[in-house]
């Protein structure tokens, strides 16, 4: 089991899971997830890298947060974070909403990241997901970003089925394992959790304009690999391709979009040689 522990960091207290030693190598989870996410890769790196898996700031077991749930100030509280554990280089992997501040730490402190993976995720308003986005976003961005409060009051008391069809539809319908769907509905049961979460869409706006104000006078100079799934595919690669000097696609078939949990071991097989510096070839 991995170590947890409480660290202060750029004005809240974040809950993280320590595993392993070697190069470090930073996970920032999604929604409705919690560090938890990464349980399967963590056991899966754990013997040749030095992982860390915060709850990101509002959500599971991290102190609660009134703001700060753009992508900058999540880019923040990563380098933050990576500091007060003495790290001076990691590779960072972000996923569903950990892709964008990911990203951003990665264009901001390419002195910090050395290698960058993404996933199943769009970037703002970039170009190149317009196809994906050509029947309009998933329907629960509108709903949770709406009227302040209105999420909130309609889903209290139904946390559990609200996880629950993520989870399934996560995973093309498999499910995860009864441990983890528990700790998830736990993680965003009450009112509070709930608008914590619902934070980050609702700063949605300001990410996107923080991400297009960054790309105009930077380029993403480490080596980057962006994966897909269902239902993403090679939206984000897509975005990315102007932007990046080195980058790597793939799509990983038959998975849903919580790849971790669906796919750990085709994630492990791309990330072992990915994160040693080795060629990963394009599917």
């Amino acid at each position: 089991m991995p170590e947890l522990r409480r660290v202060p960091v750029n004005g809240v207290e974040l809950n993280v899971a320590l595993a392993g030693s070697g190069p470090a190598v930073l996970l920032l989870h999604g929604f409705p997830h919690t560090w938890e996410l990464w349980t399967d890769v963590m056991a899966g790196l754990s013997d040749h890298y030095r992982v860390i898996a915060p709850d990101l700031r509002g959500f599971g077991a991290s102190s609660p947060a009134a703001t700060g749930y753009d992508a900058g100030t999540l880019a923040e509280d990563a380098a933050a974070l990576l500091t007060a554990l003495g790290v001076s280089s990691a590779a960072v992997v972000g996923i569903d909403a950990g892709t964008a501040p990911a990203f951003l730490l990665a264009l901001r402190r390419p002195d910090l990241v050395r290698r960058l993976v993404v996933m199943e995720a769009l970037l703002g308003t970039l170009p190149g997901a317009e196809d994906f986005l050509a029947g309009g976003p998933p329907w629960w961005f509108g709903f949770h970003s709406a009227a302040p409060g209105l999420a909130e009051t309609v889903l209290e008391g139904h946390e559990a089925d609200y996880v629950d069809w993520f989870l399934r539809a996560g995973t093309l319908g498999e499910g995860v394992r009864p441990a983890l769907r528990d700790a998830f509905v736990h993680a965003y049961t009450g009112r509070e959790a709930l608008s914590r979460a619902f934070s980050y869409y609702r700063a949605l706006p300001e990410s996107a304009a923080q991400i297009e104000q960054a790309v105009i006078t930077s380029r993403l100079t480490v080596p980057t690999l962006a994966l897909g799934a269902h239902p993403v595919g090679t939206a984000l690669e897509r975005q990315l391709r102007p932007l990046t000097d080195n980058l790597t696609g793939h799509v990983i078939e038959d998975c849903g979009h919580i790849i971790p949990l669906h796919r750990p071991r085709a994630l492990l097989t791309l990330l072992h040689p990915f994160l040693a510096g080795e060629a990963t070839q394009k599917a």
